[in-house]
Order: C-alpha cells, then sequence, then structure tokens
C-alpha cells in the first residue's frame, strides 16, 4: 500500500473518532452522514431530535437525553469517546442519568458532585453542561485514564465510597454512547451522527516499545512488541468482532500452553479483531488461551487474554499488529506506531499527541 493510500485510510479512521467541533458539522468516515445537531455551548441539556429521546433499553428518553448531553459535551471538548463511557457510566451509578436537585450531604446532578468539594455552586451542578465538563476536565488531568479499567478512571474523578460499582455500569453505557453519537448496532438508527463513537483507540497494554516494525534486524517483523510482564491484561484497541482465536505454533506438538522460544514458529495464541474501517488488530504471545470466541463483539479496552510468551517469544511481551483493508495479510500490515499515534492512542506514552489535545474551553 502506498504511502498515500494509507494515509487515506487513516484519514478515514480519524473521522470515526475525532470529535466535532463546536457548532461544526463532521462528515463520518464511510457514512456520508452529517453532524446536524447544535452541540451545547453554554447551560442546558441536547435538544432532542424530531419526534423526541427514545427510550434505549431500560432508560427512558430523560436519561437519553442526559447520556447524549455527556457525550456531545465530551466531543465538543475533543475527549476520546471513551471518556464519554467513563461519564455516562459515572453518571448512571452517581445519579441513574436523573438531574437530581439534592442528594447525600451536598451532592446534586447527574455526577453527584459537591460544591463544597469545589465543583462548583449548586446551580452551576444542577446544569448538564457543567457538570459534564467539569468531569471531563479532572478525567483529562489523570494520567494514563484512557488505558485504565473504567472504574479506576472514573473512582480518580470522583473518590466514591463505592469504587467498584463503577464497572457495572460499562455495557449499559456503551450502548447509550453508541446510540447517541451515531454507531447504533442492529436495535435502530444512530439519533444523531456527532461526536466521538464509543470506539476509541486505546493502546493494548501500557509498556514501552522493544522492537519495532520492519526493522533492518528484523525485516520481516510486522508489528511491534510492547514489553509488557507476564500475566498483563490484554485490552482490544478499539471495539470490534473476533475474527481469530487461533494456536499457531511450528511445531504444532510444542504447544501453546507453554512457554515458547526463539526456535518456535507462530504466533502462539492469539487474537485478530476487525474494527470499523477495515481495519484488523492482532495481539500475540498470550500466556493462556484467549478469553474470547471466535465472533464475538467487544468494546474498547474489554480484556481478551493476558500477557505471555507463546510461540516464537524470548520472553513475555505482547506483539501487536495493525492491518488495513480488513486483510489478515502480511502484505496489509502498516506501523502500528504510526497508525496509533494518527488516533490518539500513542504506543509506550501516556501523554496525547498535540493533535489530540482537548480544545480550551474557557
Amino acid at each position: 500500500m502506498t504511502r498515500k493510500a494509507l494515509g487515506a485510510v487513516i484519514a478515514t479512521i480519524i473521522g470515526l473518532v475525532i470529535a466535532c467541533a463546536a457548532g461544526g458539522v463532521l462528515l463520518l468516515g464511510g457514512g456520508g452522514s452529517s453532524c446536524t445537531r447544535p452541540l451545547p455551548s453554554g447551560a442546558g441539556t441536547m435538544s432532542a431530535p424530531p419526534g423526541g429521546w427514545p427510550s434505549v433499553g431500560r432508560f427512558d428518553p430523560e436519561q437519553v437525553g442526559h447520556a447524549a448531553t455527556i457525550a456531545v459535551v465530551g466531543a465538543q471538548m475533543g475527549v476520546p469517546g471513551r471518556g464519554s463511557v467513563i461519564a455516562v457510566a459515572t453518571a448512571i451509578q452517581e445519579s441513574d442519568l436523573h438531574n437530581t436537585a439534592a442528594g447525600p450531604d451536598d451532592s446534586v446532578g447527574l455526577f453527584q458532585q459537591r460544591p463544597s468539594q469545589g465543583w462548583g455552586t449548586g446551580e452551576q451542578l444542577r446544569d448538564p453542561v457543567y457538570a459534564a465538563r467539569k468531569f471531563f476536565e479532572k478525567l483529562l488531568t489523570v494520567p494514563g485514564w484512557l488505558q485504565m479499567p473504567l472504574t479506576e478512571a472514573a473512582q480518580a474523578v470522583q473518590h466514591s465510597a463505592y469504587p467498584d460499582a463503577y464497572a457495572t455500569h460499562e455495557p449499559d453505557a456503551t450502548v447509550l454512547v453508541n446510540a447517541v453519537s451515531g454507531q447504533a448496532g442492529a436495535s435502530g438508527t444512530p439519533l444523531f451522527n456527532c461526536g466521538a463513537p464509543a470506539g476509541p483507540w486505546i493502546q493494548p497494554v501500557l509498556a514501552r516499545v522493544v522492537s519495532g516494525f520492519h526493522t533492518a534486524e528484523r525485516p520481516t517483523h510486522h508489528g511491534v512488541d510492547l514489553g509488557a510482564g507476564r500475566g498483563t491484561p490484554i485490552r482490544a484497541a478499539a471495539a470490534g468482532t473476533v475474527t481469530v482465536v487461533r494456536c499457531n505454533v511450528v511445531p504444532a506438538s510444542h504447544g501453546c500452553d507453554v512457554d515458547g522460544s526463539p526456535q518456535i514458529r507462530g504466533c502462539g495464541w492469539y487474537v485478530d479483531i476487525l474494527h470499523a474501517g477495515e481495519v484488523v488488530t492482532r495481539y500475540c504471545h498470550m500466556l493462556v488461551h484467549p478469553y474470547v470466541q471466535l465472533g464475538q463483539s467487544v468494546a474498547v479496552g474489554q480484556v481478551i487474554g493476558i500477557v505471555g510468551t507463546s510461540g516464537n517469544s524470548s520472553g513475555p511481551h505482547l506483539h501487536f499488529e495493525v492491518h488495513l483493508g480488513g486483510n489478515h495479510s502480511a502484505e496489509s500490515a502498516v506501523d502500528p506506531i504510526r497508525f496509533m499515534q494518527q488516533v490518539c492512542a500513542p504506543l509506550g506514552s501516556v501523554e496525547l499527541p498535540p493533535t489530540c489535545h482537548p480544545a480550551n474551553t474557557d
């Protein structure tokens, strides 16, 4: 694939994951639909689409409207879509997406933020737009939040007495953010095509790159090696569908449930995932059978296995590949470092590239 063609494909992917600018129009990659719903700019709640907000699962129109407000405020601020899932899950736990006038102590609003803790006045915190912005502002100060499990990122913002409760709401939050941001599934049409989808890109593990793509020493190394320790959770780099779950070793008699070596060939236990935009990611050398099954839909950040050293490996690490065009072959592989930087999930770093920093909302 030429550099020009690669740039075009990456631009399409970025169109799927970068949020609308305030008041602007976003053409979603591959869809041609425009973002026509106004983004909140001062106060209040997202205006409903024609016919009003529908119910989504157990959530009534009012709750869906609040989820939309949170998601689009995040989009307006340039927050990767994973942040909207974290924020909506937090609001489900704190208020069940109801804009409460008063809660325990002096907590108010969707996030049960407290004036006495410096979040703002009670009147400000009852404004869903203000409350969502305050949540995102705090989230963006948490180092490595994109890589954290949802409950850890939410707790770093909220400091709740029930820190493990947020995780139970991740599936519902993902469904809601998908529904309101143009990534609706088989259940229906997106409510509006605006904002970051719930499937941003994140690092599969937070570890330094120890071997690069197509280096002089390893010209057939079609991915990068990330030096994570044995047993480190491996997370789906974006939402998608599992297309391969396989033990790949030569000789086959060696198996994948034991450590590999440089003398063994193959990827060991590995998984391929097909993402939006016909992007494929591959995760090799897992310690044990992957935690996912062929054909399974996975969410961004979902744990799909753990780091090991099965197959052609001299020590524990994750071998990570990116392929374009829905193709799983070596010819379709592209440099994961460049690709992941373009989609605002730079490998080996807790810092976002300058182009991914949230817009100044002052």
